[in-house]
């Protein structure tokens, strides 16, 4: 096991580059504070580095909220977001620390809609972000890394991916919802 230091190397970190994503992004995104000690607990017992860019946002994140709100990213949870990666992955993916999960639940949408790093038990693309569609209860493989995914959530056409899934002012209903509503 690595030590939280060594998880953290500033030097080596890529949220300097997820930064410049999000202040370049085209769809609207909030980042949500972190809470320290839950940032140092979940990247700890993920034992993934801040180099990459999943431990990045796992470290300097509560998690990341993509169009206002209608995708959220988990990064190490917070009040607005009370759901850290691997909190909520526990008992869903994996049993005990240590194992190796069947999948890593990496985001969800207000419609019940879940992202999900494959492990193996999604399908045979190892280590690609597969979709849970809840319009056909099916895990559909995106082909995305998770670093494509975070570009796609950044400035992909979400609309065209949620096509006819909007409602007229689905804005404002989405941004009053708490990061646990769908």
């Amino acid at each position: 096991m690595q030590t939280l230091e060594q998880l953290t190397d500033a030097s080596k970190s890529a949220w300097g580059t997820i930064s410049q994503w999000i202040a370049r992004a085209r769809n609207h995104c909030e980042v949500i504070k972190k809470d320290q000690s839950s940032a140092e607990r979940e990247l700890f017992t993920m034992q993934m580095p801040t180099s990459s860019p999943m431990g990045a946002v796992i470290y300097e994140t509560g998690g990341i909220l993509i169009h206002y709100g209608w995708l959220r990213i988990l990064g190490s949870g917070s009040f607005k977001l009370p759901r850290g990666l691997m909190d909520w992955n526990f008992s869903k993916s994996f049993n005990q620390s240590g194992d190796k999960p069947k999948y890593l639940l990496v985001a969800d949408d207000v419609i019940g809609g879940y992202f999900a790093l494959n492990g193996g038990s999604l399908g045979d693309n190892l280590g690609k972000i597969y979709y849970f569609s809840p319009k056909d209860l099916t895990w559909h493989d995106l082909n995305f890394t998770y670093t494509d995914f975070l570009a796609w959530a950044l400035n992909g056409d979400i609309e065209a991916f949620y096509q006819n899934l909007f409602w007229q002012n689905w804005q404002e209903d989405v941004k009053q919802l708490d990061g646990n509503h769908m």
